[in-house]
C-alpha cells in the first residue's frame, strides 16, 4: 500500500486489507461490466460465464458445465439454450457415446469471448500503466498470493486456456 492507503500499523490488519480488496473488486467489476456492454443484448454475465467455461474446456457435458458453474443442470439448460438460440454455442451428440450431448461454443461465441476478453485487458492495462514499475510489481506479488490463497489458477495472458476454474467460479481453497 502507498502512503495514501492506511496508516503502517494497519499495513497488516485484516480489515484493511479486506476493505482494499473490495474496492478493486468495485474497479474489476465495473471494468467487466463495461467489456460486456457491447454484447449486453444478447449475453449476460452469468451466460458470458458460460461462454467462457466452454472456450476454456472445449466441448462439455451440461452436468459438468453445470457442476462448473455451480447451477442445477436445469438452470444451466435454459442458459445453454438461450445461447444456442443466439448463435453463440451448439449442441452436438458424442460421437463416442451416442446418448450424450456436447456443448461447444460457435465461432460467433469464440469471438464474442474473445472481444470482451479483449476490451477487459485493454482497460485493465489503461489503469496498470499509472502505476510505478515497482508498485506494479508489488501487485504482481500480491495478487499471485491472493490468487493463490483463493485457489485461483492464472488466467494467462496470451490465451491459454486458465484451466476448469475460469474467472473465479471455481471452488476456493479451504
Amino acid at each position: 500500500m502507498s502512503s495514501k492507503g492506511a496508516p503502517p500499523e494497519r499495513m497488516d490488519d485484516v480489515d484493511a486489507v479486506t476493505e482494499a480488496v473490495l474496492t478493486a473488486s468495485r474497479l474489476l467489476v465495473a471494468v467487466s461490466a463495461r467489456s460486456l456492454a457491447e454484447v449486453e443484448e444478447r449475453v449476460t454475465l452469468p451466460q458470458f460465464r458460460m461462454l467462457v467455461v466452454l472456450s476454456s474446456r472445449g466441448d462439455t457435458k451440461l452436468v459438468t458445465l453445470a457442476e462448473l458453474l455451480g447451477v442445477a443442470p436445469s438452470t444451466a439448460m435454459r442458459m445453454i439454450d438461450r445461447l444456442i438460440t443466439a448463435g453463440l454455442a451448439d449442441r452436438q451428440t458424442n460421437p463416442e457415446n451416442r446418448r450424450e450431448t456436447l456443448l461447444r461454443l460457435t465461432s460467433e461465441g469464440r469471438r464474442t469471448v474473445e472481444n470482451v476478453t479483449a476490451r477487459r485487458r485493454e482497460e485493465i492495462a489503461s489503469i496498470v500503466q499509472h502505476l510505478s514499475p515497482d508498485q506494479r510489481t508489488a501487485l504482481i506479488s500480491a495478487l499471485t498470493d491472493f490468487n493463490s490463497a483463493g485457489g485461483e489458477r492464472p488466467a494467462g495472458l496470451s490465451g491459454e486456456s486458465p484451466g476448469p476454474h475460469p474467472l473465479g467460479w471455481g471452488e476456493t481453497a479451504g
